[in-house]
């Protein structure tokens, strides 16, 4: 590894073959699936190349390849498990042309659009320093005490005011 971390890249080989199989059974512990250990294993030798130069001539190679490993294996096994499984067919392929689309179904938009106009229409219906509040609160992205210094009022009063705007707000949106 010393002469691979001075930029020797001939030696690449030699440390592959030494470490390659001895991180793949660790990666092959936390991700428990060949595929992803072998992929956690090249991840893990280009973040190696990459931080060669960085290596501690004269330290051992395994407890730094090894660290980098788990926490790559660690990363992929979390990352994956996040991810939704494709459907598959009998065999077991995926059935990637039936993978259920992220667009709003027109029922969807249609109440969307519908909920949007009556939120409009009781916002529109609030006490004006009701309406006011909530347009600088959640309109503009003031603080409460921000609020407070344009409307004249306390932080206490804005709150309140606040409040209530989104309370009967809430009112609308629970009724669709």
């Amino acid at each position: 590894m010393a002469a691979y971390g001075a930029g020797d890249d001939s030696a690449f080989p030699h440390v592959y073959q030494d470490l390659a199989p001895r991180l793949f059974r660790l990666a092959l512990r936390f991700a428990r699936d060949r595929a992803l250990a072998e992929d956690v294993v090249q991840l893990a030798f280009l973040k190696m190349h990459l931080a060669r130069d960085r290596f501690q001539h004269g330290s051992d190679v395994l407890p730094w390849a090894k660290t980098i490993t788990r926490r790559l294996a660690i990363d992929e096994v979390r990352r994956r498990r996040h991810e939704a499984p494709l459907p598959r067919d009998a065999e077991g392929r995926e059935l990637t042309d039936q993978v259920p689309s992220e667009e709003p179904s027109g029922e969807e938009t249609a109440l969307a659009h519908e909920l949007g106009s009556a939120l409009r229409d009781r916002l529109e219906t609030l006490p004006p320093l009701q309406r006011e509040t909530f347009h600088l609160v959640r309109g503009k992205g003031l603080r409460a005490e921000q609020a407070a210094v344009v409307l004249g009022t306390t932080t206490v009063a804005v709150k309140l005011r606040f409040h209530r705007a989104l309370e009967s707000l809430r009112e609308v949106a629970c009724a669709q």
